[in-house]
């Protein structure tokens, strides 16, 4: 749509026919002069069950204010949204990955359902930020993502907190390091108000790929959320959607081979979460651009580490905003030739944004390509017998040599947990957790609560972790994730055994087992996929590979 005419809304707003439509609307309180606008779907992700979703119904007026200024009409709806931290560790894990999808569909069924112009998706938690995304990538519209910001650092005895420090301080508390009492002071102290999760976990890693992306405007997301400028990049969001709805610009001229590879510069380059792996796949599979995740390999073999962010490393997303944010961030990329100019919603390009960036003196939190914090990126994809179709290890932290072990084999999440907690996984074993795929879970939950067990042990990088399901973007140690086949295909870490010796070469891309697998494999029957009811069996007959993004969106590849 250029201008205003021929707008998607006419269907529902112009002609005769569309009398009881009109009707239907004026119930609403919209006017002529509304309905005469672009209308504007204003998404919205709030919830009060989370911190990180928390705030988001107080940043919808002002995205309101600004649609309106900006020449549109602001047409609300809501969605869902599944926390990851809460989650974590119980079978409600689950239904994080599949609520992804079910976020996308029920944007798609909104917009598309009333013939909207356009649509801007305020985002919290980790599945609404590449959920948003991928509706307007699906939905090809003019679109905007705007991210809710950071929680702020917890404080307890004189350091900063987050919720990485909790998870891993029941690792402790198992291990007799800490106590009730240290425990609980932790616990009461590490989330203390509004704003997602505060390293380069999940929530921050994909607010920070969606900028370079191009699908939402630089800075925006890096206020944090109570900060008292959240509101004013409400507003100017909301103008945002509506200039680039009258002028036409839909989400895909932004989701390019290019921004993709941008995006994924990102995530290695920060140390961000293995589950964007996940996500760039996904937006890419509805965008229809052709993505391999082995891309994240051979930018983390050629691009370093150039930010100190948890979980590898020591400061939170306030201190990155505070240092010169993602502008910052970006303009080192840009400078090290790491990445390349792109059009952004924000109407400028990538570098014309980059370029803008101020340092704040002294700051410790991002560095360079040329002084790097870590030599090599944050992920590699791993092949091997164990892992035809790939793996994601996350080596930002821990895991960037070789690890030999022997295998712990659990056939659930909880049975390794239940282990970690009686401190039965020593140093030098290869903990595998199977049947926790996409299928197989079904959802692929993730794993932090083992991970921040075993880290709070004391054994992060001395264990290694093999699984078909996710890691958290908090986690960190030598852990492998998105083992694909997954064992519900009968992937070949179904056929694994306490005591196999399992060998991992981060450099030669290997996952390897000292197995006969075709000699396993002739006495071998899948186990049944588990049965949840309702829309847990319907993602589990619809779901593709880790390693097409897990989507269900069905494709010729899936």
């Amino acid at each position: 749509m250029t201008g205003q005419s021929h707008k998607r809304s006419d269907a529902i707003t112009k002609g005769p026919a569309r009398a009881p439509a009109r009707a239907m609307l004026r119930g609403a309180g919209y006017t002529d002069e509304d309905l005469a606008r672009p209308l504007i779907a204003i998404v919205n992700t709030w919830s009060t069950v989370t911190p990180c979703n928390l705030h988001l119904a107080d940043l919808a007026g002002p995205v309101r204010d600004g649609v309106r200024a900006g020449g549109g009409t602001p047409v609300d709806f809501n969605t869902i949204v599944v926390s990851d931290g809460i989650t974590m560790g119980a079978d409600g894990m689950r239904a994080s990955l599949i609520s992804r999808e079910a976020i996308a569909d029920s944007i798609e069924l909104a917009v598309r359902g009333h013939s909207l112009d356009g649509a801007i998706v305020i985002v919290g938690c980790d599945k609404t930020i590449p959920a948003a995304a991928m509706a307007l990538a699906r939905l090809d519209i003019p679109g905007v993502v705007f991210y809710g910001g950071t929680i702020l650092p917890g404080r307890c005895d004189g350091r900063d907190l987050s919720i990485q420090d909790v998870f891993e301080a029941v690792g402790a508390h198992a291990a007799g390091t800490i106590d009730d009492k240290e425990l609980d002071a932790i616990e009461r102290t590490a989330c203390p108000g509004a704003g997602a999760c505060g390293g380069q976990f999940t929530a921050n890693t994909m607010a920070m790929a969606l900028a370079f992306l191009g699908l939402a405007p630089i800075g925006a997301g890096d206020v944090p959320a109570v900060d008292p400028g959240k509101k004013a990049q409400a507003e100017a969001c909301g103008r945002l959607v509506a200039a680039r709805v009258l002028e036409g610009k839909s989400a895909r001229d932004f989701i390019t081979p290019a921004s993709l590879r941008n995006a994924a510069t990102a995530v290695v380059a920060s140390g961000g979460s293995t589950n964007a792996v996940l996500h760039l796949a996904a937006i890419a599979a509805e965008a229809g651009v052709a993505f391999s995740i082995d891309i994240f390999d051979a930018l983390s073999r050629e691009t370093p580490v150039i930010t100190d962010l948890k979980p590898g490393g020591k400061f939170l997303a306030r201190d990155l905003y505070a240092a010169g944010g993602v502008r910052l961030f970006g303009k080192r990329l840009m400078e090290g030739g790491a990445i390349e100019d792109a059009p952004t919603v924000s109407g400028k390009t990538l570098f014309e944004e980059f370029s803008q960036a101020v340092e704040t003196p002294g700051q410790r939190v991002i560095g360079s390509v040329d002084k790097p914090f870590k030599a090599t990126g944050g992920l590699r994809i791993l092949y091997g017998d164990v892992a035809p179709e790939g793996a994601v290890l996350k080596t930002a932290g821990y895991g960037d040599g070789a690890f030999e072990g022997r295998a712990r084999v659990f056939e659930s999440e909880e049975d390794a947990f239940a282990a970690v907690s009686k401190r039965e996984i020593k140093s030098g074993d290869v903990v595998v957790i199977r049947y926790e795929g996409p299928k197989g879970g079904p959802g692929m939950r993730e794993m932090l609560g083992v991970t921040a067990a075993l880290a709070g042990q004391g054994l992060a990088g001395k264990v290694a972790l093999l699984t078909d399901g996710r890691f958290s973007g908090a986690s960190h140690g030598f852990v492998i994730g998105h083992i694909a086949p997954e064992a519900a295909l009968g992937g070949p870490i179904a056929l694994l055994k306490d005591g196999d010796v399992i060998r991992i070469d981060a450099e030669k891309r290997r996952i390897d087992a000292d197995v006969d697998f075709a000699a396993r494999r002739a006495g071998f029957t899948p186990r049944a996929l588990k049965k949840f009811g309702g829309v847990f069996d319907k993602y589990a007959r619809l779901v593709s590979s880790a390693s097409k993004g897990a989507v269900t969106i069905q494709s010729s590849d899936n």
